[in-house]
Formats: C-alpha cells, sequence, structure tokens
C-alpha cells in the first residue's frame, strides 16, 4: 500500500454514498455539527480540535473529532484529498476498529466501505424470532437452506460484490435478512444480490448489472493501478464537497439534491446504448427514471456535430416538471448542453406548432376540467338528458379528436375500441350533433381545448413530415443525396424539427401527443426515447404506442430498485394497487414484480378521525411532532383544493408556515407544502401526510355510477383514482401518514385500516 503521508492545510473533501443516508438520520444537533465540521475540515484538516489520526491497526482509514460524542471516518486518498464514508459514535468506533473493512472493489474499481458489525448485529436481528429479547442471540434457522447456497464464494466475487460481505451473504436464509444486508451494503452488491434472489439468471445479472459497471481488466492488476485510491474515488459514487451550499442540501435532504442527477452504473448502460427506433425505459416510482432520461439527453448532446440550434427535444406533461427537468439539465450539464436541447411541456410545443401556422389566433386555452364544465353547461341549455357530460367528453377527446374526424360520415365509420359503452347509428347521428354544437359552442366564446391544440397540431406536423419525405423520394430518384428537407410553398426549407426527442413521464401523454412527436424527427436510431410507469398514469390518457407509429416492441427496459423510498412505504403502496392491472403503453400488461427498495424505515402510519375538523388537528400534532426536519421536507396531501385551503388555515392559526402548491408550483417560500394529489407528481419529500383518504373522496363517490352505465369506464376511473394515491405516497422518503375521517377509502383495506382505532 502507498504511503500516506501527512496532512497539510487546506483539503478536498468527498462524501461517499450512504454516508449522507446514515448522517440525516443522526438528531438535528449532530447533523449540525457534521456541516460545521465539513467546512471547517476543508479550509484546515490540521486544526488541533479535529484530532485528525489513522485509527490503530488501519494506514488508510483516519479518525476526526465531530464533537464530544462522534467521530468522523474518513478515507485519506492521498495528498490532501479525504473521503468521509461515516459519522458514529466514538464508543462504536473504538469497540469495532477490526469490523471496519474497506477496499477497492476488483471488479468496479470503485472504493467500498462496510461496518461489518452494523451489518451483523441487523442480520442478526432479523433473523431472531419477533418474541426473543434483542440481546439474545437468534437461534440456528431449522431447515432453511441459504439464499445463495448454489453459487460459490468466487462466483459472487466476480460479480462485484463486496468481498467482506460475501461470508454473510452465503449465510443468508431469510428475505429480510438480505434487505438487512443490503441496506448497509454498497449500492452495487445489494442490487446483484436482489436480482439474483429475484431468481434472474447469473448470466443476466452479469451482463446487465456487473458489465456495465466494471472496469477494463487491466485495471484489475495487482501493482499501483490497483492502488490508485484517487482514480478510484473517481469512479465511486462519491460527490466533493466544494462550497457549503452543496453541503447543505445535501445534508439537509438527505440524498434528495444530489440523486437528481445521479447516474448509478447499472443505468448507464440504457443511457449509452444505441437502439435501432424508439425504446422506452419503464419502472416503480423513485428507481430512477428521470435521471436515466437527463443522462440520455446529455449523451444525445454530446454526440452533436458544433452548432447552435437545438436537435434535441426534451418533454413531458405537466408544466412543472418541465421547469424541474430544465434545472436539473442544467445542473447535470451546464449552460452549454442547456444550449442545444429544447425543454417544453407537451402542450406548450403543441401551442407553439400551432402559433407559427396561425399567428392570429388569440383563442384561450382551457384544459379538461373546464371543458367538461362546458359539455355540462350544453346539456343544460339542450335539455339533452340523453347523455351525461363525461361520456360525450370523453367520445370527442378519445374517438372524434384521437381520429381526427372532420365529418358526420367519418363518425359513423370511426373505431370506438375500448370505449366500453356501445352506441347505434342514431345514437352517433346524435352524439354528432352535439358534437357540433360544442365546437361551435368553443369557437363563439373565443375558446379551445388543449386538445384540440394538440390535434391540430399534430395534423400540421404530418403534414410537414410528409413534404419532407416526399421531396426526399424525389431527390433519391433523380439520384441525389436525399436530405431530409423540402422546399415549403413560401420558399423556405423545411426540416425536422428535432433529431432526438426524450419523454418524461410518458405515460400521461395523449395519442395526438404521440402522433405530434413522432412527426417531429426522421425514423432513425435513437429517434425517441421515453421514460414512464402507468401503474402513475393520472390523467385519462391511454394509448397504444405501436398503433401510433412510436414502435417500442423488443426495446424496452425496466428499472426495478427503488433509491428514493423505503421499503415499508414501498409495499404500503403497492397495497394500494392490489388486484389492478395495468398496460405497458404497447397493448399487453405490466407489473411490478421485482419492484423494490433497500431503504429500511418504519411502518406507514394509519391514523382515523371522526370528522374532517378532527382529523385537520390531527394533521397538525403529526407536522408538530416532526420537528426535527426542515418545514420544507414535510408534505400534506388531499383530495380537493377546498381540503388545502383548510389544511393551510389550521396550519397556520396553530403557528406553523405553510404553503398551498398550485400549477406554478408552491408559492412562498420556506414552510410545509400542501396541494392535491395531482400537484404531487414529480415532487419528493423526506415526511408525508395524505389526509381525507376517505370513502367518498378517494375515490370520489360520483365514480360508481358508471358501475351501472359503462364498466369499462368505472373500471379506468378507479385505476386512476388509485394511481393517483399510489403517486402520493410514492413521494415519501423517510415517513408516510396516512389518515382519513368517518370510514376509510376502500383502497387502504389491504394496509390492514379495519384494526385502527382513534
Amino acid at each position: 500500500m502507498t504511503s500516506t503521508g501527512s496532512p497539510t492545510a487546506g483539503a478536498t473533501l468527498r462524501l461517499l454514498d450512504k454516508a449522507d443516508k446514515e448522517i440525516v438520520k443522526l438528531d438535528r444537533a449532530i447533523v449540525g455539527a457534521v456541516y460545521k465540521f465539513q467546512h471547517e475540515f476543508r479550509k484546515n484538516p490540521e486544526a488541533a480540535g479535529f484530532d485528525l489520526k489513522p485509527l490503530k491497526g488501519h494506514e488508510r482509514l483516519w479518525s476526526a473529532r465531530v464533537n464530544r460524542e462522534y467521530r468522523a471516518l474518513l478515507l485519506r486518498l492521498g495528498g490532501n484529498d479525504w473521503l468521509l464514508v461515516s459519522v458514529k459514535h466514538r464508543g462504536h468506533v473504538h469497540r469495532n476498529l477490526d469490523r471496519l473493512a474497506y477496499g477497492i472493489n476488483q471488479i468496479t474499481g470503485a472504493i467500498e466501505y462496510v461496518d461489518l458489525q452494523v451489518v451483523e448485529d441487523d442480520v442478526l436481528r432479523r433473523a431472531a424470532p419477533a418474541a426473543a429479547p434483542a440481546r439474545e442471540p437468534a437461534p440456528e434457522p431449522q431447515g432453511q437452506a441459504p439464499l445463495f447456497a448454489q453459487y460459490s464464494a468466487q462466483q459472487l466475487a466476480d460479480l462485484g460484490v463486496a468481498e467482506p460481505l460475501i461470508p454473510i451473504a452465503l449465510k443468508l436464509t431469510t428475505d429480510d435478512e438480505l434487505l438487512g444486508l443490503a441496506e448497509y451494503a454498497p449500492r452495487h452488491t445489494g442490487e446483484v444480490l436482489l436480482r439474483l434472489r429475484d431468481g434472474i439468471p447469473y448470466e443476466q445479472v452479469e451482463e446487465e448489472v456487473t458489465a456495465s459497471a466494471a472496469i477494463a481488466p487491466e485495471e484489475r492488476c495487482e501493482g499501483p493501478l490497483a492502488e490508485d485510491w484517487q482514480a478510484a474515488a473517481d469512479r465511486s459514487q462519491a460527490v466533493v464537497i466544494t462550497d457549503d451550499e452543496s453541503l447543505r442540501s445535501i445534508i439537509e435532504e438527505g440524498d434528495f439534491g444530489r440523486w437528481k442527477v445521479f447516474l448509478h452504473p447499472t443505468q448507464e448502460k440504457l443511457v449509452h446504448r444505441t437502439f435501432s427506433g424508439p425504446a422506452r425505459v419503464g419502472g416503480g416510482p423513485g428507481t430512477g427514471k428521470t435521471i436515466v432520461a437527463l443522462h440520455r439527453v446529455k449523451h444525445l448532446v454530446d454526440r452533436l456535430p458544433p452548432g447552435h440550434n437545438k436537435p434535441v427535444l426534451l418533454t413531458t406533461f405537466n408544466k412543472n416538471l418541465a421547469a424541474d427537468l430544465r434545472s436539473r439539465l442544467l445542473s447535470l450539464g451546464g449552460p452549454q448542453t442547456l444550449a442545444r436541447v429544447d425543454i417544453l411541456h407537451v402542450d406548450q410545443l403543441a401551442t407553439r406548432v400551432v402559433s407559427e401556422s396561425d399567428p392570429g389566433n388569440t383563442k384561450r386555452r382551457i384544459d379538461d376540467a373546464q371543458a367538461l364544465r362546458e359539455w355540462r353547461q350544453l346539456l343544460v341549455e339542450a335539455g339533452d338528458n340523453r347523455w351525461d357530460a363525461e361520456f360525450l367528453s370523453d367520445e370527442w377527446n378519445q374517438v372524434i379528436l384521437g381520429q381526427a374526424v372532420a365529418s358526420r360520415a367519418d363518425y359513423f365509420r370511426a373505431r370506438r375500441a375500448g370505449r366500453g359503452r356501445n352506441v347505434s347509428r342514431a345514437d352517433r347521428a346524435a352524439i354528432w350533433q352535439l358534437a357540433e354544437r360544442f365546437t361551435q359552442r368553443l369557437e363563439v366564446k373565443g375558446i379551445e381545448t388543449h386538445r384540440q391544440v394538440a390535434e391540430r397540431a399534430a395534423q400540421l406536423e404530418i403534414a410537414r413530415k410528409n413534404k419532407i419525405e416526399e421531396r426526399r423520394r424525389q431527390q433519391e430518384e433523380r439520384g441525389g443525396p436525399g436530405n431530409i428537407h423540402a422546399e415549403s410553398g413560401t420558399g423556405a426549407w423545411l426540416r425536422y424539427r428535432y433529431r432526438h426527442i426524450v419523454v418524461d413521464e410518458a405515460q400521461d401523454l395523449g395519442a395526438a401527443h404521440w402522433k405530434m412527436l413522432r412527426a417531429m424527427a426522421p425514423q432513425e436510431p435513437d429517434d425517441i426515447f421515453l421514460v414512464g410507469d402507468t401503474h402513475q398514469r393520472i390523467y385519462d390518457n391511454q394509448v397504444t404506442l405501436g398503433s401510433l407509429g412510436v414502435n417500442i416492441r423488443g426495446r424496452s427496459a425496466r428499472l426495478t430498485l427503488s433509491y428514493r423510498t423505503t421499503r415499508e412505504i414501498l409495499g404500503s403502496a403497492i397495497g394500494i394497487l392490489e388486484g389492478t392491472d395495468y398496460d405497458d403503453l404497447d397493448g399487453s400488461t405490466e407489473d411490478l414484480a421485482g419492484y423494490r427498495s433497500v431503504l429500511h424505515g418504519g411502518r406507514p402510519s394509519l391514523r382515523r378521525a371522526d370528522s374532517w375538523d378532527e382529523e385537520l388537528d390531527l394533521v397538525v400534532d403529526q407536522v408538530q411532532a416532526w420537528h426535527d426536519v426542515p418545514r420544507e421536507a414535510v408534505a400534506i396531501c388531499v383530495p380537493t383544493n377546498d381540503m388545502a385551503d383548510d389544511v393551510v388555515s389550521r396550519l397556520n392559526r396553530r403557528g406553523i408556515m405553510a404553503l398551498k402548491i398550485t400549477g406554478d408550483g408552491p408559492r412562498g417560500g420556506e414552510g410545509v407544502h400542501v396541494g392535491t394529489m395531482y400537484r404531487f407528481k414529480g415532487l419528493e419529500y423526506r415526511r408525508m401526510i395524505i389526509a381525507g383518504v376517505s370513502d367518498g373522496l378517494v375515490p370520489r363517490s360520483t365514480v360508481d355510477a358508471w358501475e351501472r352505465t359503462d364498466r369499462l369506464r368505472h373500471r379506468r376511473e378507479l385505476q386512476r383514482a388509485r394511481s393517483l394515491l399510489f403517486v402520493a405516497a410514492t413521494r415519501a422518503r423517510d415517513a408516510l401518514t396516512i389518515s382519513w375521517h368517518s370510514e376509510p377509502s376502500r383502497f387502504l383495506h389491504p394496509l390492514g385500516v379495519d384494526r385502527v382505532r382513534r
């Protein structure tokens, strides 16, 4: 091992993966001391108050004083380069000096640190019967074969499992023990073991997990390369602490700020792969789909020839998410990447296309909820009670607009697959007449729906594409190069708007959006890359991508490891989806098999009240109990806007600052974030309350009316309501409380609400 020498003034400080998660669980006063320690350590590690010294028996592992009781454990990488791997009580450090293991993984080339005593204690605790006192040793398991009995120690080492943990891994007999090990193991080790346990073949794990994280074989040799700790740190899941602001975000937010742009090695293969056509990455909440999308954008930009145009589009359904994507891409790739990317939410993109074609258009845009109100008013004025507004609105959106139906005759021929309610020819004639009156109504009022705009944009882009392709065919027939551009009627040259399109939250886009996007880029390798999860579909946009020209079959991948929330919260969230089937955006079904987390925490809290007023008091009590985290790290989610106003009012009256989340995000500065379930899409919080999860509110009571008249619609509305609650529950990282008044929602029964008392 190379000499480490003596430290000198001034230091580079890095924070190893999982050290931040350990720190954020400490008492708030200790967290503050850690912040101060790192601030001062960067300036001068030789300051006498740190008592910096190598630990006995460890040449490279050093100890530094954080306060009277706690010590920072740091690896000396060389020179003034330090890696903070843990913060422990001084008694633990001294008792377990021989149980602190660290080294460079010979497969991944990354630095790994493991406190073997903590791992063994946790695995032992999980192996013990629930009734046994913690101090008693766990009995030997009877008749349980080890989980990894079919693998040798060498096979696990070849997959990159941390060598100090291999003997423990080979003795595991239960999934609970495995999760105990994975919680404290290096991330790569946890993912390898969890995938093997899920029954994925050894060779597939080697290809999908290990190969993407492995270093070149020549770097695994003995000698200087194998002992280059600074190079190993660069390959490790660590962040360099360069300023107090980044340090504060890491410590106060836990890993939120950093992991919003961090790419795990096992995801890197998807980012850098060349796809022959459109490709999709799926996975449950917190699995890093958006992170993959952001890195994919940067990868595509890095391959572009020099220029000043924006040939890459990054889009999503929600305006708030588009703004978040912009800031995260800036953090990841800097201004030079941002300068080559168009970042727009998909309705903003459609509006741009339509405005270019009709710059004099002054119509006001309305959303689906406002359009539904217009349908209701039309039926009242027409005195027509044969149809309800929801049915007509869906028929207009999904069939008439969705298939670009332009005439009564076309509507008679239009397919209505999946609509659930049969209509006769006479019915179609009546519906078409109402649809024409509705269109005229909007025209007179000077308004149009976002779906109308999206469909017009799709038709305009399809026409543009057809001109370009016709020009290319003519060029090829004349023996030319077949450049992908064409002359427009005005003499200007038409080109495809984009070379590459990346879509986040793909499950929420409608048919018109996909038709527009498909026409915006040539059908070439790496043309469209989309990420999404249909379990999180909260809008009524169900599509089959293949029928819209976006053929992803054979080019789909799924992420299964959640980096955001604990397995206890995850288990409850999955319970909410019990008994419901979900599609994969391409005509087949999809489930969350193998979706899991290695993070561990408390079980979600379930609380009931007799009235909404009493439930508001429960909400206030819970927020006050969470006094150890910043207010803005706490969120409260409710079913309706009026209930959100009630929560904000009650909290403010009790001296707790609260901010309501609107369509433009939280308004104001610090405070607890409060909003409806729709507002929390894409957001993350350390602690979360979902209130008002009562029968008749989740799902709303009107949904059951569909069971008698349109069972397919009823099933879809129930699925959407489940997805909305699922999304809300998976916004929480460390703690989740769910409350209701009167009777609980039917979706909560798998969580055991029948056993809950006030």
